[in-house]
């Protein structure tokens, strides 16, 4: 049984930055995606950005230029590196992992984002 930790979160100004990461442990299929989500309240869980083991990553337009999603399969990690934040960035992110038809989830870690 695969487990995703992640963190990273926290309270930061607009402008600002943050890196969220996540580690699975067990056995990863070499085949497989790794995504980045965000939920608000009162909204559904958003795709944020995708990572595939074929080397594509994809983002929401909106943040766009701003993050970037990231990948150490060595460490069965991966990464979100946040610039330029927004009061709107606000949400507590998941991590996942698609893999073998399945997908696994992180605990979420509250992104702040208020001067």
């Amino acid at each position: 049984q695969v487990q995703l930790v992640e963190s990273g979160g926290g309270l930061v100004q607009p402008g600002g930055s943050l890196r969220l990461s996540c580690a699975a442990s067990g056995s990863i299929s070499s085949i497989n995606t790794m995504q980045w989500y965000r939920q608000s309240p009162g909204k559904q869980r958003a795709l944020v950005a995708i990572s595939s083991s074929t080397g594509i990553t994809n983002y929401i337009d909106s943040v766009k230029g701003r993050f970037t999603i990231s990948r150490d399969s060595a460490k069965n990690s991966w990464y979100l590196q946040m610039n330029s934040l927004k009061p709107e960035d606000t949400a507590v992110y998941y991590c996942s992992l698609v893999s073998d038809s399945q997908i696994c989830w992180g605990q979420g870690t509250q992104v702040t984002v208020s001067s």
